[in-house]
């Protein structure tokens, strides 16, 4: 069993940065691939970046790309998700996501695990 805890979240001015982390209880959190997932009130839940095993391989949604960057630290088991230049489209409760699957996918149904969420409010 994987458990995810997110943190980080919170109010940012538009234009702001915020750095989301995610903290996997598990020894095996190398071997899992990690995906940052949001969803907003009213809206479906909604791909946000993810990530290989190693750290090697990323993905983006094309609305945060060159703005969001995902990482990860294996030997600390944390994700990270590094939010610059925010926009008010990107309030949400940001949910951080863990896949046993080798290759890093954008569709949910793919992950295994889900963290609570952590609430990202933007003001203008």
């Amino acid at each position: 069993q994987v458990q995810l805890a997110e943190s980080g979240g919170g109010l940012v001015q538009a234009g702001d940065s915020l750095r989301l982390s995610c903290a996997a209880s598990v020894r095996t959190f190398s071997s899992s691939s990690m995906g940052w997932f949001r969803q907003a009130p009213g809206k479906e839940r909604e791909f946000v970046a993810a990530i290989s095993r190693s750290g090697s391989g990323t993905n983006y949604a094309e609305s945060v790309k060159g703005r969001f960057t995902i990482s990860r630290d294996n030997a600390k088991n944390i994700l990270y998700l590094q939010m610059n230049n925010v926009k008010s489209e990107d309030a949400a409760v940001y949910y951080c996501a863990a896949s046993q699957l080798r290759l890093i996918y954008r569709e949910a149904k793919w992950y295994d695990y889900w963290g609570q969420g952590t609430q990202v409010t933007v003001s203008s």
